[in-house]
């Protein structure tokens, strides 16, 4: 485990999330974005980490590739990982990202053809105490457009699971239909998406990279079968199952 003080680590992570946000495109930058059923678009990814229950060092990183718009599997790879890098709320990239990255990274080198053109990532991307969550780290590392989609609200600049908050969700009246995430400042983070028409409860989507909020909403809910989109929830089903199966006498 690391063992620079907690203090100074914050600020270190501090400084590189600040130099790194400068990098971060809010805006459509493919062609196939541009186009109301997304022509062009044919691979998209997934990636997620699953924990040995009671263990949050040992995991199974996973990347998964789907076809688009069928989304059927393409490609995975999961590979057990040891994180080094301590967890401190608001910087969870520092310890997933370079797993992630890595397994992206594997795929260019094998099979460059089967590279996602977009990834879907389990977290926030702009939408985070600095805009600058997993999705965004790892957009920019890895230089794909990214999108984070959070199963969970981060009440954070202002936004919270106020009264208001939830008349707008019951407002939802079915899947495709969203709500922006505003912060104090103004500035809209993100947005709440009922992506399902079988699932009342939203999913939070924000931009990680490379592609803007209103493209980004949109195809998340074009790769919806269920709550969770297609890319993430494959990706975590098929790490959990990794798990189960090489690890079989401890519950994940």
């Amino acid at each position: 485990m690391c063992t620079a003080p907690a203090e100074e680590l914050v600020k270190q992570w501090e400084s590189e999330q600040a130099r790194l946000r400068q990098q971060v495109v809010e805006e459509d930058t493919e062609d196939w974005q541009r186009s109301p059923d997304f022509s062009g678009l044919e691979r998209v990814g997934g990636v997620d980490l699953s924990f040995i229950k009671g263990d949050d060092v040992n995991a199974c990183a996973q990347l998964v590739v789907l076809s688009y718009p069928d989304l059927e599997l393409l490609y995975e790879d999961s590979h057990m990982v040891t994180l080094t890098a301590p967890y401190i709320a608001g910087f969870l990239a520092f310890r997933e990202t370079p797993f992630l990255l890595e397994a992206l990274q594997r795929l260019e080198r094998n099979q460059p053809e089967l590279l996602p053109q977009v990834v879907f990532v389990d977290g926030n991307g702009l939408f985070h105490y600095r805009e600058f969550g997993l999705a965004c780290h790892l957009g920019v590392l890895s230089g794909l457009p990214s999108v984070g989609v959070a199963k969970n609200l981060l009440q954070v600049q202002g936004v919270d699971k106020s009264e208001a908050h939830q008349s707008q969700i019951a407002a939802l009246q079915k899947g495709g239909d969203s709500f922006p995430l505003t912060a104090a400042s103004g500035k809209v983070l993100g947005k709440a998406l009922r992506s399902s028409n079988k699932s009342s409860k939203p999913v939070y989507v924000s931009v990680g990279h490379k592609i803007c909020l209103d493209t980004a909403v949109r195809l998340t809910h074009s790769c919806c079968r269920y709550r969770v989109p297609e890319p993430i929830r494959q990706a975590d089903c098929r790490s959990r199952e990794y798990l189960r199966i090489h690890f079989p006498a401890v519950d994940t």
